[in-house]
């Protein structure tokens, strides 16, 4: 993920962008699922999971496997770029945008989490990507790394749900999936401005993306 280097360049193009950016949502709306309700769709949360193991991928699908994968990311984001009235998730989504950034400019950071994701690697054989023990460790990344940052994303929702420890893993491992997802856009060409020059071009393209989706 979130390496200072990249074997790889990505792909400046509101396509990369658009998928980046539905990766983003879909993070954020799975986090804020579980924090309401103790629950999200087992596999949306490991089409996020898988993503943080994807170092050096050449482009972004190559990151999310399939463009399926992302329907959800992307009928979120078609909505946010069209009309958004969802300040939650926006409120998400510029928080990862902006603990991302941040976490560009931390090479030691960088690099402590990413000899922790490759540790999580060696391990999938014994530990698959939604086992406890795996998501711990993405949790505990977030935790050690992302929240050391300022300032912290606060999480809202059901304390009950919020006080279950496997919840509140899920949670932070979701959050370093959004993190990942910021890393796409920033890779992608993705700034501030982008959000507000090529809106429309984003929105056109996030529309052809879930046309072409079986």
């Amino acid at each position: 993920m979130i390496q200072p280097q990249r074997i790889y360049p990505m792909p400046q193009t509101d396509h990369d962008r658009a998928i980046a950016l539905a990766g983003t949502l879909q993070a954020a709306d799975l986090v804020r699922s579980i924090a309401r309700r103790g629950q999200a769709n087992p596999e949306e949360v490991d089409t996020c999971l898988n993503s943080l193991l994807k170092i050096d991928a050449a482009s972004s699908i190559e990151i999310y496997g399939d463009i399926r994968q992302l329907r959800s990311g992307l009928q979120l984001l078609e909505k946010q770029l069209g009309n958004p009235s969802d300040m939650e998730l926006t409120r998400y989504a510029i928080a990862l945008l902006g603990l991302e950034r941040k976490l560009s400019q931390r090479t030691d950071l960088l690099k402590a989490i990413g000899i922790s994701l490759e540790e999580i690697v060696q391990n999938l054989p014994h530990f698959p990507i939604n086992h406890s023990n795996t998501i711990a460790r993405f949790a505990d990344i977030y935790l050690k790394n992302i929240s050391t940052l300022s300032p912290r994303i606060m999480v809202n929702g059901v304390q009950v749900h919020l006080n279950n420890p496997e919840n509140a893993n899920r949670i932070r491992a979701l959050l370093l999936a959004g993190v990942r997802a910021a890393t796409l856009w920033r890779q992608s060409g993705g700034t501030r401005l982008t959000l507000l020059l090529r809106r429309n071009p984003l929105l056109r393209e996030t529309r052809v993306l879930l046309a072409n989706i079986p």
